[in-house]
């Protein structure tokens, strides 16, 4: 690269093992080489929230191995940040670490449904739905949701709901219910 910036395969390979280490993966890096200064943007992603006091140390950790390159030739900006609400969830491990939260699916037969995402395992998650005035759980094979999108809720849920999402265990039979 003409400002001797590493290749997005050479800043995975150099932070991957840092992150991986803190309990976090990189999903993306992206280099923006037309900003002033060049901007180096790190999307991390857990199984725990990417709060402040993680990106902090992230950041840290990654600009002392980035400023360790001698390809460097030039001032950067490094950001690190979790990929936010408006990635679709596309993998087991998005809808597990998801788990709580609003999402609207688009399911193969053309449906959509809304609903709080319970137990995820490889195949299968749990979406807590209304049905007739109480809540339910509805479990959805992986393979039949087209498009996952998390909402962004600016009212608390029903404890009921949140307390139905949190204690689904795939193992448990038929639909499970609680009141409003």
């Amino acid at each position: 690269m003409a400002t001797g910036l590493p290749s997005q395969t050479q800043v995975i390979e150099l932070l991957g093992g840092e992150f991986a280490r803190a309990g976090y993966e990189i999903e993306d890096v992206v280099i923006d080489t037309r900003a002033r200064p060049p901007r180096i943007t790190v999307i991390a992603d857990g199984d725990t929230a990417l709060d402040l006091d993680a990106i902090t140390a992230l950041s840290r950790s990654a600009s002392a191995l980035l400023d360790g390159l001698d390809t460097i030739r030039e001032r950067y900006v490094l950001e690190v940040s979790s990929p936010g609400v408006e990635r679709p969830l596309t993998k087991a491990k998005h809808f597990r670490r998801a788990r709580g939260r609003k999402v609207e699916l688009a399911l193969r037969d053309g449906s959509q449904l809304t609903g709080r995402i319970g137990e995820t395992r490889a195949d299968t998650v749990a979406l807590v739905v209304r049905q007739g005035g109480r809540w339910a759980v509805r479990r959805i094979p992986l393979v039949d949701i087209v498009k996952a999108v998390v909402q962004v809720e600016f009212s608390s849920p029903a404890q009921s709901e949140l307390e139905l999402a949190e204690s689904t265990e795939m193992g448990r039979a038929g639909g499970t219910e609680a009141g409003a």
